[in-house]
């Protein structure tokens, strides 16, 4: 079981930036990869950025360019820097975590066992 939990949601303006967190514990070793998903009122769940146990990095066409996802292997900890924010980035921010990705299935919602409980993302104009 992996356990996660992020932090760091909140109000932001327009342009503005936000930096999220989500904190890994249990086996932590069995995740092939970390993601973050987010839910946009009205719209289905979006894939937003991934890395997998190499370090390489996936990003979602709405967020390219304006977010990374850096991450603390020593604090079992991955990040998502969002820059350039945009009102349309409202939303609720989920973290998981996948045992077992392809290059073909890191960005699917469906591949990640363990998610977070979501912390609230809010964009003003």
């Amino acid at each position: 079981q992996v356990q996660l939990v992020e932090s760091g949601g909140g109000l932001a303006q327009a342009g503005g930036s936000l930096r999220l967190s989500c904190a890994a514990s249990g086996r932590t070793g069995s995740a092939d990869a970390m993601g973050w998903f987010r839910q946009i009122p009205g719209k289905e769940r979006e894939f937003v950025a991934a890395i997998n146990w190499a370090g390489t990095t996936y990003y979602g066409d709405a967020v390219k360019g304006r977010i990374t996802i850096p991450r603390d292997n020593a604090k079992n900890t991955v990040y998502l820097q969002m820059n350039s924010l945009k009102p349309e980035d409202t939303g609720v921010y989920y973290c998981a975590a996948a045992n077992a990705v392809t290059i073909a299935t890191i960005q699917q919602g469906t591949t990640y066992g363990y998610w977070g409980q979501g912390t609230q993302v809010t964009v003003s104009s």
